[in-house]
C-alpha cells in the first residue's frame, strides 16, 4: 500500500499509508480527527540534476508562500526585432 498525503486546514499536512481503491477518499487528521483533503506531491526523484530541482522546490514553495519582491529580477529583455523579410512592405 502506498503512502499519500493529506492537508488538516488547522494542523497541516501528515501522510497515511491506505490502498489506492481509498486514495482520494478524505482522511481523518490524527492530531484533531478533523477531516483533511488529499494534496498531490511530486514524487521523490533523487537523480535530478541540483538546478532542476532547486527549480522544482521554489515553484512548489511559491505555490503556498510566494515571495515578494521589491525589484525586477531576471535578465532584461531585448525588444530588438529580426530583420523584416524582402516581401514586407515598411511603414
Amino acid at each position: 500500500m502506498p503512502f499519500y498525503e493529506f492537508m488538516c486546514e488547522g494542523c497541516g499536512p501528515f501522510e497515511e499509508l491506505r490502498p489506492m481503491a481509498d486514495a482520494s477518499d478524505p482522511a481523518a487528521c490524527p492530531a484533531c480527527g478533523g477531516e483533511a483533503r488529499r494534496v498531490f506531491s511530486p514524487p521523490g526523484l533523487a537523480l535530478l540534476t541540483r538546478p532542476l530541482r532547486c527549480a522544482l522546490e521554489r515553484e512548489e514553495k511559491s505555490a503556498h508562500e510566494p515571495d515578494v519582491v521589491g525589484e525586477k529580477r531576471g535578465r532584461p529583455m531585448s525588444h530588438r526585432h529580426a530583420p523584416a523579410p524582402s516581401w514586407v512592405l515598411a511603414h
